[in-house]
């Protein structure tokens, strides 16, 4: 019997015993597991208020609150789980997640430290511990976890990427590099070590390494728009004028405009010569001030001169 027969099968069963408990717990899971989560979550909050207090429905519940983005309801459920059972080390660990997706970092590490005071080999939840660290700005702390993750697992390419990511905003260059080329031997289609490669290589001055790894990142990516970006100066600072242009036309296509865009490609048109084209875009990316790096006075005071045609 297929998934799908066995949730008819169970519906129409339910029609006949609408008070069994258990028909109703094997359809709730069956349909968050096929990703009905609306369905599913009908069925959990019916149990949760039909039947003895169960911590198993509380934690089913918060997972499907999850699936469905319902971040404060997951946490309430979750709670309400512990409440039952201060044990369910399942439920202490998915809410620690959600913690994180409420921003409330310092909860979330309790719950993570909580786990580990038993688990004490279990990498995921040191690598979910170094995250909340890193998303609350402790990056120490954050790489010291990242650290016993890879130690337990070394193949678990987030870890080294965030390490990456933490060594290059120490600026240890060299070593964030090892750590980008490390998750590119894992996952050699993961565009965001290319991008952090091509980030770093453009800071050196190394043009040639940068273009490569820009062109796999959008490759992998291609609507990654802060690749095209970059790679679009690049090519204005060699002055290849024709393949900046390619570049620009490609992003116009498939990225999301922004004030930025609109802005590097005014500065190629006035590379380029074009004056109407270049006032076009400035105006533009005054139009789109929200999504501008840099003032808009500075826009400003390029489109007069970009009018007087200096």
């Amino acid at each position: 019997m297929s998934k799908i027969e066995k949730i008819e099968h169970l519906q129409n069963a339910l029609k006949e015993d609408a008070q069994n408990v258990q028909l109703r717990k094997q359809l709730a899971v069956l349909l968050m597991d096929f990703g009905f989560n609306e369905e599913a979550l009908q069925h959990f909050l019916y149990l949760s208020k039909n039947t003895v207090a169960d911590e198993w429905i509380f934690y089913n519940l918060g997972i499907v609150y999850e699936k469905l983005r319902q971040w404060e309801k997951a946490k309430d459920s979750y709670l309400k789980a512990i409440a039952l059972n201060e044990e369910f080390a399942d439920a202490v660990y998915n809410l620690g997640l959600v913690y994180i997706e409420l921003k409330d970092f310092d909860k979330a590490i309790e719950c993570f430290d909580k786990i580990l005071q038993t688990e004490t080999q279990d990498s995921n939840t040191y690598f979910n511990l170094g995250l909340a660290y890193f998303k609350k700005g402790d990056l120490i702390s954050a790489i010291d976890n990242f650290q016993k993750t890879i130690d337990l697992n070394d193949e678990d390419l987030y870890a080294h990427f965030y390490i990456g990511n933490i060594l290059k905003e120490f600026g240890d260059l060299d070593a964030a590099k090892e750590k980008f080329y490390k998750v590119l031997e894992l996952s050699p289609d993961y565009s965001w070590a290319y991008y952090n490669l091509a980030v770093i290589y453009y800071e050196e001055g190394d043009l040639t390494l940068a273009e490569e790894n820009l062109q796999k990142t959008i490759e992998m990516n291609p609507h990654d728009d802060e690749a095209y970006k970059i790679l679009i100066r690049l090519y204005l600072k060699e002055n290849k004028l024709d393949e900046a242009m390619e570049y620009i036309n490609i992003a116009l296509d498939i990225c999301e405009h922004t004030g930025d865009l609109y802005y590097i490609i005014a500065k190629a048109h006035k590379q380029n010569g074009d004056t109407d084209n270049r006032i076009k875009y400035l105006n533009k990316a005054l139009t789109n001030h929200k999504t501008l790096s840099i003032s808009t006075q500075k826009i400003k005071e390029e489109l007069e001169l970009a009018k007087n045609g200096l």
